[in-house]
């Protein structure tokens, strides 16, 4: 067998097993249940499922999508879901090869699709995916310098200070929203005010690590750039949704979206979480308008098109925005 089948062919099957696992997630997440314990069981009967009885993709078909204890049916989700990640896995190794950067973003798409799943569902974003992605994000930025490998480092330290002003001004807008509002300031609000004036100090902090010590440039460059993308991104979606609420009296973005496109900056950086920002909206209005006509409500799970919109930068970010620039004659 020629090597990149048999690899291509091991990716599928990794993908499907931690499909399995995602389809555990997707269900337990939103339930504040433990996604260790118990074990895999039937939620009719309390059964547990065999581990012969619990193969990938494979269990569903032969049990025909029912419990082999009392006959209740699974939902034709768990098959799908492990079959997308089989394919997204294989799909990145194609792309990418055997290469360090396949962890972090096999690690990130795969909090994309319980994401997605669980907000269109229960119209939430677990914390667990995206406040756990977003610092997984920035841990794997240390561990694994190639993430932000295009980052410039002659613009660190104007870019920090840049970050920092942002975050200030959207923090100023909050409690300006706070005090007009006449809204309780929460514990869970000063939380992630700290988190924020944290993760601007490692950013300055590594920016300049970048500048003063050379041989660490490597790692404090791309630790730099993750936490720049966090705050750049989930700092623009937030300080529109405070915008929007000003200016249509409800709520126009919710919490799950701000941490959501942080995560995905500290993945890929401030500029793709910027374009994700802007794309994203190319698929929401779509479903948007579909859902207005349908039931009067424009409301909609906005997460899944984030993660289009994420994916789309991912692959074709660098494309999109040289062809941006070079119609504004900046190239």
């Amino acid at each position: 067998m020629e090597p990149e089948i048999l690899w291509g062919t091991l990716f599928f099957m990794l993908g499907a097993v931690i499909g399995s696992f995602l389809n555990v997630c997707i269900v337990r997440l939103p339930q504040e249940k433990s996604v260790v314990f118990p074990g895999s069981h039937c939620v009719k009967c309390g059964k547990p499922v065999r581990w012969f009885d619990n193969i990938p993709i494979l269990s569903y078909f032969i049990l025909w999508g029912k419990c082999r204890d009392c006959g209740a049916k699974f939902s034709v989700r768990y098959a799908f879901v492990e079959f997308l990640t089989g394919c997204v896995f294989l799909g990145f190794y194609l792309y990418y090869g055997l290469s360090w950067l396949l962890l972090p973003y096999l690690l990130m798409t795969a909090g994309f699709i319980v994401a997605t799943f669980v907000d269109f569902e229960h119209r939430i974003i677990p914390d667990e995916v995206s406040v756990g992605g977003m610092f997984a994000g920035i841990a794997l930025s240390l561990l694994i310098p190639a993430l932000h490998a295009s980052a410039d480092p002659s613009a660190f330290i104007p870019t920090a200070a840049v970050t920092f002003i942002f975050v200030i001004f959207c923090l100023a807008a909050n409690f300006l929203y706070f005090f007009l509002q006449k809204t309780p300031f929460q514990k869970e609000d000063a939380g992630y005010v700290l988190v924020c004036l944290a993760l601007v100090v490692v950013q300055l902090a590594a920016s300049f690590a970048a500048q003063a010590f050379p041989a660490t440039a490597p790692w404090s460059r791309s630790l730099a750039s993750s936490v720049q993308g966090a705050l750049i991104g989930g700092g623009a979606i937030y300080f529109m949704g405070v915008v929007g609420e000003w200016i249509f009296k409800k709520e126009a973005m919710g919490g799950g979206d701000v941490k959501l496109l942080a995560m995905i900056g500290a993945f890929l950086g401030w500029k793709l979480a910027i374009l994700t920002f802007f794309v994203a909206p190319f698929f929401g209005a779509i479903v948007g308008i579909v859902e207005k006509i349908r039931t009067k409500d424009s409301a909609i799970a906005y997460g899944p098109y984030l993660v289009l919109g994420a994916l789309v930068s991912l692959f074709c970010g660098d494309r999109i925005i040289h062809w941006i620039m070079t119609g504004y004659g900046v190239y």
